[in-house]
């Protein structure tokens, strides 16, 4: 998200749609980022002091990030599908056919990706009723130019970009990035203390490899497999740490705005109904979204999150309380 934050802030005035549509994603991202970078990934930071990967961790990410990411296929149906998760089929809602049709991650994304998908194209049609619209708009080109360029410039000659063509392609890029900084984000951070505060779950440093046949410890852990786990768990200095870090990532401020809020859409875009009753329809959806995912959570049938052991799935809930709740879609990337 960063090098689009800062294209948009030095491309797009705030008077611009874009802007405002984009304003409340962007919040904090750049704040938390520094942060991450001071402390979190830096040499001899959290990560690599804490992880069994240790100093090549960084480089792992980096190498992941060469080798995978596409910002194409960022938005969720594509990646569901790249993921082998999915498959198209567009006699089924949202286009695809989940080869796990019990899937919570996918069945609750899927309405709140179509959801947000609706609303940006019902504001990118307002704004730019054809492709001269965007084609001629100078100030959309150089932000997303430079997003490229500039922002990703290692990735700048990768033919998968999508063309900032016609309104279809700008509801397509645009939607990638409200997903990303609010549904995406939201199911992969703040369900981390729920399932790693307990480190045998999910220990994140390892003082032991698994023995090999011909090693001298290999006798020991076959005859006390489980006393050879915990005695390869980390230190309870290193756990005591590693939960404090992921408490804090897991948690929510008094002052979150979730996705689907309306708190200023009158004064953001006044004397335009059609946009002020968009954002209210999107936000009537979102609560619909929530409900429909209540009544999941309570459905025996769906064994991947009602039943006996099993927590039900509410990392995709669009609101929640302060604090570390593991639920909570905000608008944009916070922590």
């Amino acid at each position: 998200m960063e090098p689009f934050i800062i294209a948009t802030h030095r491309n797009l005035s705030i008077m611009h749609p874009i802007f405002k549509l984009l304003s409340h994603h962007m919040e904090h991202a750049l704040a938390i980022n520094a942060m991450a970078r001071e402390s979190l990934i830096s040499a001899n930071g959290i990560i690599e002091c804490g992880f069994s990967s240790g100093k090549y961790s960084t480089e792992m990410i980096s190498a992941a990030y060469r080798d995978w990411w596409r910002f194409d296929l960022e938005g969720l149906p594509a990646d569901l599908i790249r993921r082998g998760m999915a498959v198209p089929d567009e006699t089924k809602p949202h286009g695809l056919r989940l080869l796990i049709e019990d899937y919570p991650y996918a069945n609750d994304g899927l309405l709140i990706w179509s959801a947000i998908q609706e609303l940006v194209n019902t504001y990118v049609n307002h704004y730019y009723p054809d492709e001269n619209a965007v084609i001629s708009d100078k100030e959309l080109q150089s932000w997303y130019s430079e997003a490229i360029n500039v922002g990703h410039a290692d990735l700048r000659e990768a033919n998968w970009w999508p063309k900032l063509s016609n309104p279809d392609s700008l509801t397509e890029i645009l939607t990638i990035l409200i997903w990303t900084a609010s549904a995406q984000h939201a199911a992969l951070n703040f369900g981390q203390y729920h399932y790693g505060a307990y480190v045998p779950n999910r220990p994140p440093l390892m003082q032991k490899l698994i023995p090999q046949p011909h090693d001298d410890e290999y006798a020991s852990f076959m005859a006390d497999p489980q006393g050879y786990f915990l005695s390869s768990l980390p230190s309870l200095f290193d756990s005591t740490k590693y939960m404090a870090v992921i408490d804090i990532i897991s948690a929510h401020s008094h002052e979150e705005e979730y996705l689907g809020e309306i708190k200023d859409a009158y004064t953001r875009w006044p004397g335009e109904p059609d946009i002020i009753d968009a954002f209210y329809r999107f936000s009537v959806n979102v609560k619909k979204i929530e409900n429909e995912i209540h009544r999941r959570n309570v459905d025996p049938r769906l064994r991947n999150r009602c039943g006996a052991g099993v927590p039900p799935y509410e990392l995709l809930v669009p609101t929640s309380e302060p604090g570390v709740t593991g639920r909570g879609v905000p608008n944009s990337i916070t922590i």
